[in-house]
């Protein structure tokens, strides 16, 4: 036990203990929300929070007591690696969803005895999506994927007698499997091409590429496609996004925002820890790839939410766009990685605040959210159609809010790394995108027919306030993270 490390995996941990003593108060017990409701928000702070150790760790090395953890073991351990990317994983999926879950509370609170179980799979998700980013191996990152996926498949369908529901459930299994498939078989055939399985350490695929000339590298080319196909598919970038406006807009609108943050934010952190860690002497093979899907997604995405006349469908549109925008980073290798972690945090927020308004606008378990029922928002609830607005000035990228810092940092990177086409599809995307984003702030200050005035849980209110936040304190002040996103690399 010399070498026995726990923060490294202490997310996990702290979400699994979270999702079982949940489950065993529900159960045992008999005991309703207002129970075990603390001891959910508990494990994504306490998570968040050991995330916070681990930053300390891994910056200062600074360690003792329980959770110590040798140098010895951050560098060599073929399963675990605790490094700035898996920190900061920690710190923004456990804050991120801390707020998604207060965001989805009214759902919870009317689900009645099966809301334990939609609670347990929003922990067991989010410790799934932790796993993908703290693990050097290539197995255990698709273990974690499927762990998060599987229970998103779940939450997709937990409305019981709603068919677009029960459809988008179903839309999302048969195309998340098949995608699941093509990351497994391409690290199958990585595994053949390499002899590993694992990115660092000793026999690795780092130190493969090290010490060895590949002269016929068809096998991995097509290991690497394979595994890019699997995560742009969890990302939702075109052309592998057809499954995201269906699952939005089928999917209760509390669970959304939960979903679709949680998968943004690992998903790309598994492209960084894979390609810019492990593939990093590839990178003139893999770059150019992820820079024409970038751009397909940029396109793809802000030209169908041009013509989308339900806000969900929008939402995932724009989600399209903006994972082109994140894919942009990505060209830049080591240097696109800060870049990456500024906007997707950010965006992760976003995205939160606008799935809660919507689910406080066209009910929890709402499948349609037509931009016409938040015509006149401004006068029905004040606060909620402010703080809506503010949340797409964010997502345009407008000046003085953090999508306008991630878009910028993510342009800067890419020109730098020779993509200036890149920079000037993402610029003339960000300005036609800036229609449908302005539309729905024009609908939300019109007048109404029916303006019944519309009021907002304290839950609710209090996760898009803390969303709208992150949106203008980093869009005004942006530098205290841009100086900690820096640090977030891969070994």
């Amino acid at each position: 036990m010399q070498n026995a490390a726990f923060l490294p995996v202490a997310f996990e941990v702290i979400q699994l203990a979270g999702a079982l003593l949940v489950l065993l108060v529900a159960v045992i017990a008999g005991k309703g929300t207002k129970v075990w409701a603390p001891i959910a928000g508990i494990s994504f702070l306490a998570s968040a929070g050991a995330g916070i150790l681990q930053w300390r760790e891994v910056s200062e090395g600074a360690g003792g007591f329980f959770f110590s953890t040798p140098q010895l073991v951050i560098m060599r351990s073929p399963m675990v690696v605790m490094d700035g990317l898996s920190a900061f994983a920690a710190i923004v999926l456990g804050l991120v969803g801390f707020v998604a879950l207060l965001g989805s509370w009214d759902l919870v609170a009317g689900l009645g005895k099966r809301s334990a179980e939609f609670v347990a799979l929003s922990l067991l998700a989010f410790a799934g999506l932790h796993m993908m980013t703290v693990t050097p191996n290539l197995v255990v990152i698709f273990i974690g994927l499927e762990t998060a996926s599987i229970s998103f498949y779940v939450l997709a369908g937990f409305i019981r007698g709603s068919r677009k529901s029960d459809e988008s459930a179903l839309k999302y299994f048969l195309l998340g499997s098949l995608a699941s498939a093509m990351f497994l078989y391409g690290v199958a055939l990585t595994f053949a091409a390499t002899g590993s399985l694992t990115i660092y350490g000793a026999n690795s695929i780092r130190d493969f590429f090290s010490l060895t000339v590949i002269t016929e590298p068809g096998i991995l080319l097509v290991g690497l496609a394979l595994m890019l196909v699997g995560l742009f598919f969890k990302v939702s970038a075109a052309p592998f996004h057809q499954w995201a406006p269906d699952v939005y807009q089928g999917a209760p609108s509390a669970a959304v925002g939960l979903m679709a943050a949680g998968v943004k934010i690992a998903g790309f952190a598994a492209l960084a820890r894979i390609f810019v860690g492990g593939f990093v002497a590839h990178i003139d093979t893999w770059a150019p790839i992820i820079a024409v899907i970038a751009a397909i997604s940029m396109v793809v995405g802000t030209t169908m939410a041009l013509v989308q006349k339900d806000l969900k469908r929008l939402l995932a549109y724009s989600g399209v766009a903006h994972s082109g925008y994140l894919l942009g980073a990505m060209v830049g290798g080591i240097e696109g990685v800060p870049a990456m972690w500024f906007y997707v945090s950010t965006y992760a927020f976003m995205i939160v605040g606008a799935f809660t308004i919507v689910s406080v606008v066209r009910g929890p378990t709402s499948n349609e959210a037509p931009i016409e029922a938040f015509k006149g928002l401004a006068r029905r609830s004040p606060e909620m159609g402010w703080l809506l607005a503010i949340i797409m000035f964010g997502m345009s990228g407008m000046p003085f809010f953090a999508g306008f810092v991630g878009k910028g940092y993510a342009f800067v990177v890419a020109g730098d790394a020779g993509y200036l086409w890149l920079v000037v599809v993402g610029t003339l995307t960000t300005v036609i995108g800036l229609a449908f984003y302005l539309r729905v702030v024009s609908v939300i200050f019109s007048a109404a027919e029916d303006e019944e005035e519309i009021e907002p849980s304290m839950s609710a209110r209090f996760a898009v306030v803390i969303s709208v936040a992150v949106t203008v304190i980093f869009g005004i002040v942006p530098w205290p993270l841009l100086d900690v996103v820096r640090e977030a690399l891969p070994l």
